[in-house]
């Protein structure tokens, strides 16, 4: 069983896979910088969740 994450996480997430293609890894704490950067996300946590989907959209997305 995986986390079932809210819509707005997955939003963010994707919008930003979308807007900077090459950008994102497998790598959690690149992706975590990247987001802080990119984002004006306050929350430590709800950064950590965008930049957790975003690997794991990466991950099944580069097959």
């Amino acid at each position: 069983m995986g986390n079932i994450r809210p819509t707005y996480i997955k939003r963010v997430a994707l919008e930003l896979v979308k807007k900077y293609p090459g950008a994102f890894s497998k790598d959690f704490e690149n992706n975590k910088v990247l987001v802080a950067r990119l984002t004006d996300v306050y929350s430590t946590s709800m950064r950590n969740q965008i930049a957790g989907y975003i690997v794991r959209y990466v991950q099944h997305h580069e097959q």
